[in-house]
């Protein structure tokens, strides 16, 4: 009895140990396996981690590499480049009394530069804040005291009113209410007249809306050219006119009483002659002649002297081929004497009377240019693109005002005449040599 206790116990014990052993056993191997994963995990990780971190720094590189440096720019005619904005420059406006330049940018500011500091080396400038929203055109009233913005967010017209401090700086207070919402589309361009009497603003479908300077809708213009690619106001505020889908220009007069009150919107003149539709168009100051541009690659130049209540048509004076892309913009000098056209990031300056290609300035924004105007005066042609704003000498214009009094000068009868011309002359020669020599911004 005692001897089989002691074989069961002794079973027992063996099986036991047996146990142990096999539990032991098959720890060591988990132990095994889990250093071995442990090891394994730990050398992908080491791989790993080796290649993300040169990733992230080529990645870190490749970020600073591709940070767009500032667009650096030179010619000749450079006179100055503007560069206090910190967004891109969306427009930009001479005001008539040619002392200021308004420009505005999606860095909710708009400002204001001195037209007399151009050929200075500081170009200082006023800051107005767009509060909430930031403004996409800006336009100067007629006695430079005030300025009106179009809103990107609120869709509508603001009006800031220039408050000359003592100092001879600005305070900016924008009008208490904007105008209401009235478009269904995105807006072209907006415009004073400079009457004083009416405002405008223009669609990309085919609206234009004449307003009065509180914000009431005066009359509402349907273009009938499917699309509108360009509107504005003439410089002698009698005239709208717009461009479009169609290979035709269409003026309107803008007709008020004896008493200030407005009456109507009437059909002044078409510009016909494009084969394709018209990208821009600009008028002479005193609105005698106007420039088109067109998809048809070419620019027009026309007489708009004409009795039109008479029924008599503008007529064409030149045509002249050109480069030009959707979005392109075209200038015409005060005096009528030099056609500017944009080409993308570029601009050609012509000779209007023979159409002769007198300069190209070729990528002189990083970006499209949005924006192409002569000052009141015809000294400069300024355009703009990107965060900077390009102020060039106008020598075409120099050389076409030497050219015509050249032509005076032999057809002058009188004496005195004569001497005034050669005086004229010599000093207009001057000016030309003194912008060809200065050194450029």
């Amino acid at each position: 009895m005692e001897v089989a206790a002691l074989f069961a116990l002794t079973l027992l014990l063996g099986a036991l140990v047996i146990l142990v052993a096999l539990a032991v056993g098959r720890r060591k191997d988990e132990i095994r396996e889990e250093t071995e994963q442990a090891a394994e995990s730990a050398a992908e990780a080491s791989v790993a981690k080796g290649p993300t971190s040169k990733k992230q720094k080529q990645e870190k590189q490749r970020i600073r590499k591709d940070k767009p440096a500032q667009h650096s720019f030179s010619h000749p005619l450079l006179a100055a480049s503007l560069k206090g904005h910190s967004g891109k420059v969306t427009c930009m406006d001479f005001s008539s009394n040619g002392k200021y330049l308004a420009s505005c940018a999606d860095d909710r500011t708009v400002r204001i530069w001195s037209t007399k500091d151009f050929l200075e080396r500081e170009h200082k400038c006023l800051r107005a804040n767009v509060e909430l929203d930031h403004a996409t055109l800006v336009r100067f009233s007629p006695d430079s005291r005030a300025f009106i913005t179009w809103l990107a967010n609120g869709d509508s017209i603001r009006i800031f009113k220039m408050i000359k401090k003592e100092d001879g700086t600005f305070n900016f207070k924008a009008a208490p209410e904007d105008f209401p919402q009235r478009h269904k589309a995105a807006i072209l361009n907006i415009g004073i007249a400079e009457t004083g009497k009416f405002i405008m603003s223009a669609s990309t479908d085919t609206t234009i809306l004449i307003w009065d300077l509180k914000g009431e809708v005066l009359a509402s213009i349907n273009t009938n050219q499917m699309t509108n690619s360009y509107a504005a106001v003439s410089p002698c505020g009698r005239f709208v006119a717009s461009c479009g889908f169609t290979p035709d220009v269409k003026v309107w007069e803008v007709c008020f009483g004896k008493g200030g009150e407005f009456k109507e919107v009437a059909r002044a003149f078409d510009l016909k002659g494009h084969s394709a539709g018209v990208h821009s168009f600009a008028f002479s100051n005193d609105s005698h002649r106007m420039v088109t541009v067109s998809k048809d690659g070419t620019w027009k130049l026309w007489n708009t002297d004409v009795e039109y209540k008479k029924q008599q048509d503008p007529y064409l004076l030149k045509t002249v081929p050109c480069s030009s892309s959707e979005g392109s913009r075209v200038a015409l000098s005060p005096d009528g004497r030099v056609v500017a056209v944009t080409d993308g990031r570029s601009v050609a300056l012509f000779d209007a009377a023979s159409g002769q290609l007198e300069e190209e300035l070729r990528g002189v924004h990083s970006e499209e240019v949005s924006g192409l105007s002569f000052d009141v005066n015809g000294r400069f042609l300024a355009c703009c693109g990107d965060k900077a704003i390009r102020v060039f000498h106008n020598a075409p214009g120099y050389r076409a005002a030497i050219r015509d009094m050249q032509d005076m000068l032999r057809k002058a009868q009188n004496e005195a005449m004569k001497q005034r011309l050669q005086q004229q002359i010599t000093e207009a020669q001057s000016a030309l040599d003194a912008v060809l020599a200065a050194p450029a911004d």
